[in-house]
């Protein structure tokens, strides 16, 4: 199977992996073979041994095809290659329409809330800023429009799925 793997907002690379035996796994990157040994150590973590080295990883799922992984404090997203889908997804661009309610994707903590109810934000302005597995993600709005609820506040610890933001499009005159 072969994955994309990016940093955030970084061009993609391809690399192929394939499942030797039950937690042994060989990956293609760079015209490189690597042999990995990877063991489920935690609901989202998992400990690895490549070329005599030892980490964790913790992964977090994002649908179907996606995963975000946390590796010695970089963040990836890997997203299954299936040439169909490759081929939907650029023929269906999704346009966020209507009233759009932000949830966190992962437990975190609120570090910074930069608009107030009623602020008026751009599209990808950043809302509030979420710290989660030691990383600080910004959450930007999906739309341009009025900030018309907030549901944290800076300092604040949440779980995944709760409600951080609701942007609502401007009013037609």
């Amino acid at each position: 199977m072969n994955y994309e793997i990016s940093e955030k907002g970084g061009e993609p690379e391809v690399v192929g992996l394939k499942e030797l035996a039950e937690g042994h796994y060989e990956l293609e990157l760079d015209g490189k073979t690597i042999h990995v040994d990877a063991v489920k150590s935690g609901p989202t973590i998992y400990s690895i041994i490549e070329d005599g080295r030892q980490f964790e990883a913790m992964v977090d799922e994002k649908g179907a095809h996606g995963f975000d992984v946390l590796i010695a404090g970089q963040l990836l997203h890997l997203e299954a290659v299936d040439e169909r889908t490759k081929l939907l997804a650029g023929s269906a661009a999704t346009i966020a329409e209507g009233k759009q309610v932000i949830e966190a994707e992962m437990p975190g903590k609120v570090v910074k809330v930069s608009v107030a109810v009623g602020a008026t934000v751009a599209e990808g302005e950043g809302v509030l800023i979420l710290e989660a597995m030691k990383m600080e993600n910004e959450i930007p709005s999906p739309i341009a429009g009025l900030v018309t609820e907030l549901g944290v506040s800076e300092g604040q610890t949440v779980e995944g799925g709760a409600l951080l933001f609701v942007v609502e499009p401007p009013e037609d005159d």
